[in-house]
C-alpha cells in the first residue's frame, strides 16, 4: 500500500507541474462497493512544495476518509428505517431546491437592485424610525495626540492642541508624522469602546474621571504624553445621532430595496406561470 501511494503522490506531484498528459482511461486508486475513487478525484489534494513523506500521509489521510463516509453511508442506508430515510430524502430535495433558488434570486437582485441611496433617503428613513435608534455605549466626540517627552516642540503642540483653529490644525497636521498616534477629527460620534482601543490608559472603570465634556487634560507615562480634548458626551440609551448611524441606515434601506424586489420577481414569476398556464391550483 505505502508504494502504491508513493507512485501515487509522484504521479500527483508532475500532474500538478504538467509533465505529462492526462491518461485517456481513468486510473482507480481505491474501490468501496461499487463506488471507485481515480487519481483525477486526488488532484490538488497536495499543495505544491509539500514533502513526500507529508504528501503521503496526507493522500493516505484523503483515501481514508473517503473509504469511511462511503463504508458509513452504505450501513446507513441499510439501517436506517424507510420512515427515516424518506425524511433525510425529503431535506435533502428542499435544501437542494432552495440552494438553488436562493442562488437565482440572488444573480437577479445584483443585477437589478438599485444601490444608491440619498441623503435625502437617509434622513427621511432616520426622522420616522429615530425611536428605535438607540446607542447602547456611550458616544464621545474628541481629539487626542500621544508624542514623546522629548519632543522639542512639546509647548507648541500643546498651545496649538488647545486653541485648535483651523491653522492650528494644519500646523498640527504637518507635525503628525512625530506623533505616535493621534486622531484631529472631533466632529465625528465614535463608541466609547473605540475610545479605550485609541488611548489605552483610559477603561471602564475611570471614564468618569476622564471622559466629560468640554474636559482638556494631559496625561503622561513613562515615555509619551498624552493631549486629549473632551468635546461632547452622548450617555448609553440615548436617541443615537444621524452621523453615527448613517451607514447603518443606508444598508438598510439597500436591504429593505432587497426584499421588495424579490417579493416583485417571485410575483412576477407566479403571474407569468398562471397566465400561460404552467401553474394551476385545482378546486
Amino acid at each position: 500500500m505505502r508504494n502504491i501511494l508513493s507512485i501515487l503522490v509522484l504521479a500527483l506531484l508532475l500532474q500538478s507541474c504538467d509533465y505529462f498528459k492526462k491518461s485517456s482511461k481513468p486510473q482507480a486508486v481505491a474501490r468501496v462497493g461499487d463506488d471507485y475513487l481515480y487519481e483525477d478525484d486526488l488532484v490538488n489534494i497536495v499543495p505544491i512544495g509539500t514533502s513526500s513523506n507529508d504528501s503521503l500521509a496526507m493522500v493516505k489521510d484523503f483515501i481514508d476518509r473517503w473509504a469511511t463516509q462511503k463504508l458509513l453511508y452504505a450501513a446507513a442506508e441499510i439501517n436506517l428505517s424507510e420512515s427515516e430515510t424518506a425524511s433525510f430524502n425529503d431535506l435533502i430535495e428542499q435544501y437542494k431546491i432552495d440552494l438553488f433558488t436562493r442562488a437565482y434570486l440572488e444573480g437577479l437582485v445584483v443585477r437589478k437592485i438599485d444601490t444608491v441611496v440619498t441623503d435625502a433617503q437617509i434622513v427621511d428613513y432616520y426622522n420616522k424610525n429615530k425611536q428605535f435608534f438607540t446607542n447602547s455605549n456611550e458616544l464621545v466626540k474628541l481629539r487626542y495626540v500621544n508624542l514623546v517627552k522629548e519632543n522639542p516642540k512639546l509647548d507648541e503642540i500643546k498651545s496649538k492642541f488647545t486653541s485648535f483653529t483651523a491653522k492650528d490644525k494644519n500646523v498640527l497636521s504637518d507635525l503628525a508624522i512625530q506623533f505616535k498616534s493621534y486622531a484631529f477629527n472631533d466632529s465625528v460620534w465614535v463608541d466609547i469602546n473605540q475610545v479605550f482601543e485609541k488611548i489605552p490608559f483610559v477603561n471602564l472603570d475611570n471614564k468618569s474621571e476622564y471622559i466629560k465634556p468640554g474636559n482638556n487634560f494631559q496625561f503622561a507615562d513613562s515615555t509619551t504624553v498624552w493631549l486629549v480634548k473632551v468635546r461632547e458626551v452622548l450617555p448609553a440609551n440615548s436617541s443615537t445621532p444621524l452621523q453615527f448611524i448613517r451607514p447603518t441606515i443606508k444598508q438598510v434601506i439597500i436591504n429593505n430595496r432587497k426584499l421588495e424586489l424579490v417579493k416583485t420577481i417571485e410575483e412576477e414569476i407566479t403571474n407569468d406561470a398562471i397566465k400561460n398556464r404552467k401553474y394551476e391550483v385545482y378546486k
